[in-house]
C-alpha cells in the first residue's frame, strides 16, 4: 500500500500556488498528480492545512468494545462457554457479531478459556498414551 505524501511537500506545493503558481503548474513542478494539488488546496482553504487523512488501523472493534463487560459476565458465568455459544447469546440480544470477532477481543484482552474435561472425552485421544518411563536393566 502506497503512503500519504509528506506535509512538507503539501505545504510547498500550496506555498506555490499562494504564490502566484496554478494548481497545475504547481503539480507538474513538484511531480504530483493535478487531482492531489487540487484537493491539497482546497482542504488548506476550508481547515487551514492539507493534512493526510488517518490511515490503516482497527475501526470495527469499538462495537464490541461497547458489549465487553456482557463478554466478562458471560465467561464469569461458565468459563467453558463456546465462541458459538457466546455468539448465540449475542443474537439472543439483539446483537449480530462474528466468530472472528470475538476471537480477536480474546486475543486483544488477553482472555483465556479452558474447556471442561467432560468435553475432551468424547473425543478419542490426539496421540496414543505417553512413552513408559524406560526400565533399568541389570547389567
Amino acid at each position: 500500500m502506497a503512503r500519504a505524501l509528506s506535509q512538507d511537500l503539501r505545504d510547498r506545493i500550496i506555498a506555490a500556488m499562494d504564490g502566484g503558481l496554478s494548481r497545475r503548474a504547481a503539480a507538474d513542478r513538484f511531480g504530483v498528480s493535478a487531482s492531489s494539488a487540487i484537493r491539497w488546496r482546497q482542504l488548506a482553504l476550508q481547515h487551514g492545512q492539507a493534512v493526510a487523512k488517518p490511515r490503516g488501523g482497527d475501526r470495527h472493534s469499538g462495537r464490541i468494545e461497547g458489549h465487553g463487560g456482557f463478554i466478562r459476565e458471560l465467561i464469569a458465568e461458565q468459563g467453558d462457554m463456546t465462541l458459538v455459544e457466546i455468539q448465540a447469546r449475542f443474537v439472543e440480544r439483539g446483537v449480530s457479531v462474528g466468530i472472528g470477532t470475538l476471537h480477536r477481543f480474546f486475543v486483544r484482552h488477553a482472555i483465556t478459556r479452558k474447556k471442561d474435561r467432560a468435553r475432551d472425552r468424547a473425543r478419542p485421544p490426539r496421540r496414543p498414551e505417553a512413552t513408559p518411563a524406560l526400565v533399568r536393566r541389570p547389567a
